[in-house]
C-alpha cells in the first residue's frame, strides 16, 4: 500500500461549486482504475473550520503500477492542465483497517501527522503505532483508516475516512502513532470516494 495526496490551494474568493461540478462529473473515471485501493475526493473551504479553500484529494494505492499509471497518464495530466503541476506528497504505507462504519458512505476525513519520536528503534517505535492505530480503528463511525510514514522526516501521517459529516472529538487514542482526541487533525469534506481495489488493501500491518 502506498499513500498519496496533492493539495490545490484557491483563492479565498474561488467559487467551491466548480470543484463539486467537477468532482460529480469526473470522479466517476476513476471508479475502476487499476491499481488503485481508493482515492477521496477531498475540499477544505474557507471559513468551514479552514482557513483556506482546497481541493486535495488523497489515494491508496494497492500497486505502485497503478500510481505510476495515473501520475504518468491523462488523469494527473488533467490537474497539470488545470491547475498547474502540484507537489504530490507520498507515503509508504504501514497499517491499513476497515472501521465499525465500513459499510458507509464517507462525510469527513482526517488527516493526522505526529513525529514517530526519537529514543526507541524506529521497528519499534512503528510496531507500536501500528497497534495503536488498529485499536483507535475500531472507534465509532471510522469507515476505513490508514497510517503511513515520512522516513524523511520520521513523521507518523494517519489517513480515516468517517461516515458522519463531524468526526467524533471526544478525548480518547487517536488513530495515529500518539495520543490525541479520535477526529483530531485536519478535516476535510469527501465529495467522493472511488474504491476499485478497497478489498486489496488487506488488514493490519503491509510487511
Amino acid at each position: 500500500m502506498h499513500a498519496m495526496q496533492y493539495e490545490i490551494t484557491l483563492p479565498a474568493d474561488y467559487d467551491m461549486g466548480i470543484i463539486r461540478e467537477r468532482v460529480a462529473t469526473r470522479g466517476h473515471l476513476l471508479d475502476d482504475f487499476p491499481g488503485l485501493g481508493l482515492k477521496a475526493y477531498l475540499v477544505r473551504e474557507r471559513g468551514d473550520a479552514s482557513p483556506v479553500n482546497q481541493y486535495a484529494p488523497f489515494y491508496l494505492w494497492d500497486t505502485p503500477a497503478g500510481m505510476n499509471s495515473f501520475l504518468w497518464g491523462p488523469g494527473f495530466q488533467g490537474i497539470v492542465n488545470d491547475f498547474g503541476r502540484p507537489v504530490v506528497q507520498h507515503w509508504p504505507g504501514l497499517s491499513y483497517e476497515e472501521g465499525p462504519a465500513s459499510g458507509s458512505v464517507p462525510g469527513t476525513a482526517t488527516r493526522r501527522r505526529a513525529p514517530l519520536g526519537e529514543g526507541v528503534p524506529p521497528g519499534e517505535a512503528v510496531a507500536d503505532a501500528v497497534a495503536r492505530h488498529a485499536r483507535a480503528a475500531r472507534r465509532e463511525g471510522v469507515v476505513a483508516s490508514a497510517l503511513a510514514i515520512d522516513p524523511r522526516h520520521w513523521e507518523l501521517l494517519t489517513f480515516t475516512l468517517w461516515a458522519d459529516t463531524e468526526p467524533p472529538s471526544v478525548g480518547a487514542e487517536g488513530p495515529g502513532g500518539a495520543e490525541g482526541p479520535v477526529g483530531e487533525g485536519e478535516r476535510f469534506r469527501v465529495l467522493h470516494l472511488s474504491a476499485p481495489g478497497r478489498g486489496r488493501l488487506g488488514a493490519g500491518r503491509q510487511w
